[in-house]
């Protein structure tokens, strides 16, 4: 069985779609064009970017816009392939709402690189990061996947990440090209505003965080994203200049 759906419909409604197949689907010249992609479910979904970023992140966009080649950072020990291509990543995850605008494009021209995978995961307000922490092993809270569209850009909806011993607060984030992976990186928040995050019930049980951002061994000031307050949460926006060749 086949179905057409836009690329909205598919992120928001097909959790089952695996990344590697997507990845597959992606792997070709398709430009902003449609995309078919096998769900777990045995059918096919053809899923058409059409998103675009809204005005205020396309001034944020703007405002942080540089074409240097995005630094490689580790990718640490909790990666897996969440098997998610969605774009609410918070399952039941409590904590201050954060929505993440994220762009991808060719170092070499400063272009926007559409149907390229964005795939990010991050620890709860607690500091537990899914499939590692102390419940079921196959949880996948604040895991997941998207599509970039025409501009290169992806969005997700997540929670502010908590912080765990040794590491000050930040995202993990791969890349991923014509079914390979082009950039494994981590995504940074300016200090003062975890701090205000962290007065919060939900990370303030934990206490103090021990590492700031100057004190973490991984840390790069040029990973820190551009964030400012977004209704009752946080807009944060980043670019990620990669290599395509």
């Amino acid at each position: 069985m086949n179905r057409k759906i836009d690329r909205r419909q598919a992120l928001g409604a097909i959790g089952t779609v695996s990344l590697g197949g997507l990845l597959a689907a992606c792997g070709g010249d398709s430009g902003s064009g449609s995309t078919s992609v096998a769900t777990t479910a045995g059918e096919t979904a053809t899923v058409e970017p059409k998103t675009t970023a809204s005005d205020a992140t396309s001034t944020l966009f703007h405002d942080s816009a540089s074409c240097a080649l995005t630094i490689e950072q580790t990718e640490g020990p909790y990666y897996f392939d969440a098997d998610k291509v969605r774009s609410d990543i918070r399952e039941d995850r409590k904590g201050a709402r954060l929505r993440l605008a994220l762009r991808v494009r060719d170092a070499n021209t400063c272009k926007p690189l559409p149907d390229a995978v964005v795939d990010i995961w991050h620890a709860d307000a607690g500091g537990a990061y899914s499939g590692f922490d102390d419940a079921a092993t196959k949880t996948r809270y604040l895991r997941g996947a998207q599509v970039t569209n025409k501009d290169g850009v992806v969005e997700f909806t997540t929670i502010y990440p908590g912080s765990y011993q040794g590491r000050t607060v930040h995202i993990h984030v791969k890349v991923h090209l014509n079914n390979a992976d082009v950039l494994t990186s981590q995504l940074y928040f300016d200090d003062d505003v975890s701090n205000a995050v962290y007065e919060r019930a939900e990370y303030s049980t934990r206490g103090e965080r021990d590492q700031a951002n100057e004190s973490d061994g991984i840390y790069d000031p040029s990973l820190v994203m551009t964030t400012k307050r977004d209704g009752d949460g946080y807009l944060g926006v980043m670019s990620f200049d990669v290599r395509t060749a």
